[in-house]
């Protein structure tokens, strides 16, 4: 049964392997001796980008997000089967091994005899929990988001300012999922279905919540209140909940991956760890399927769409985001190391002279208090450099379209 089971999944892998492909920028470390963890949402595109990586590999696939592999006991059988299916392969592909119990002592053990892994999973407590208390030092992570602005831009034929926009505008009102981008599938009807299925299968088969209404209704409030701050009491308060179980459900919600959060900035951890946390999608196709009053979304498209480039950057470059705020607020202040690095504020259109002041003066607030001199605000379609002086405080502000941004970096 098992060897039918690989053998008709490497009947399906083998069919992805000849579809097209839109190249990602992330790659994979195949020879260190490292095990290769891709993590990324459901339907990012994490097997087909670890599929199309092996290629030119003798490696063999078996996917655990089905249904026929979930009894599972004999992990040994599943290697043997492998074996015998693809004729020993140099390299282990396990697809969705969250699915698998245990599978963080399986992959352990294979590692330590000296196999190849690679390693998907659609569930951020593979960072969090089992794979840093089992695999500490001995894995290479990878993170794949639908698709950003770059890898759309390599793909396209043309990169004329049309085209630019064109895909600015995709990824601004119907997001970068890859069976919307390559499929043309309508994307409203998908992401609504995507969402139910996230919560379902990642959240109430996985961990069992008591009451699974609440859960897809603190997920929906989530979405509607997305580039907001939250706490938990807030939450708690909202869907008429008591604090610990919001909590609890929480913590699900963002072990998915469709919800991260950027903590409000403070020198002191302990504040930093209390205060409110503002949350966002990491796609914007759910603010637009998911959300009440979609309509009056504009402003909180382009926020997000920016809090979704920052966190591919910060992912791959060891800094940290927070959001800043005191009399004034600054949507993203970017650490690295001890010392900041940017301050970003996002507006979707500063024409109106009071709503550029009013963003100015925040920046230069923020500026004055963490000592950063690298100021930008990002735009939907302005780029210039202005010198801003409120009350003696005199420094050059970056505005930058977001293509340019995305674009250049």
């Amino acid at each position: 049964m098992l060897r039918e089971i690989i053998q008709y999944q490497k009947n399906e892998r083998d069919k992805l392997l000849s579809a097209n492909y839109l190249p990602r920028h992330q790659k994979l470390d195949i020879t260190s001796g490292l095990i290769n963890v891709i993590i990324g949402p459901r339907r990012a595109g994490k097997s087909f980008f670890g599929l199309h990586y092996l290629k030119n590999n003798n490696f063999g696939y078996i996917n655990f997000d089905d249904e026929r592999l979930v009894n599972l006991s004999n992990y040994d059988e599943i290697i043997s089967n492998i074996n015998s299916v693809y004729s020993n392969p140099e390299i282990l592909f396990f697809d969705e091994i969250q699915n698998l119990e245990g599978w963080e002592l399986f992959v352990n053990r294979l590692a330590r005899n000296g196999k190849k892994i690679v390693i998907t999973g659609s569930n951020s407590n593979l960072l969090s929990g089992e794979l840093s208390t089992h695999l500490t030092g001995r894995n290479s992570v990878v993170n794949i988001f639908p698709f950003s602005f770059n890898e759309l831009l390599n793909a396209s034929e043309l990169s004329d300012e049309t085209t630019q926009k064109d895909i600015f505008y995709t990824l601004l009102n119907t997001g970068g999922y890859p069976e919307i981008i390559t499929k043309g599938i309508e994307s409203i009807d998908y992401l609504k279905m995507l969402f139910r299925d996230t919560i379902y299968k990642d959240i109430v088969i996985r961990y069992k919540p008591r009451d699974p209404v609440m859960v897809e209704k603190l997920a929906t409030m989530m979405v509607s209140n997305s580039c907001s701050e939250t706490s938990i009491r807030n939450l708690s308060k909202i869907v008429k909940y008591n604090e610990r179980t919001v909590s609890k459900y929480l913590l699900y919600l963002l072990n998915t991956m469709m919800f991260f959060q950027i903590p409000k900035f403070s020198f002191k951890l302990k504040e930093q760890l209390s205060s409110y946390k503002k949350t966002y999608l990491i796609d914007n196709g759910f603010i637009n399927s998911i959300a009440f009053n979609v309509s009056q979304n504009r402003g909180k498209r382009l926020e997000n769409i920016v809090a979704i480039e920052i966190l591919r950057k910060i992912s791959s470059e060891n800094k940290k985001v927070f959001y800043w705020k005191k009399n004034y607020e600054v949507d993203f202040v970017i650490q690295s190391g001890n010392s900041i690095e940017e301050l970003i504020q996002v507006s979707v259109n500063i024409e109106n002279p009071k709503t550029l002041n009013r963003e100015k003066r925040s920046l230069l607030e923020a500026s004055k208090e963490l000592d950063c001199d690298n100021l930008t605000i990002i735009t939907e379609n302005q780029t210039s450099i202005d010198t801003f002086n409120w009350y003696g405080n005199e420094k050059k502000i970056r505005l930058i379209s977001a293509i340019n941004w995305m674009k250049n970096g």
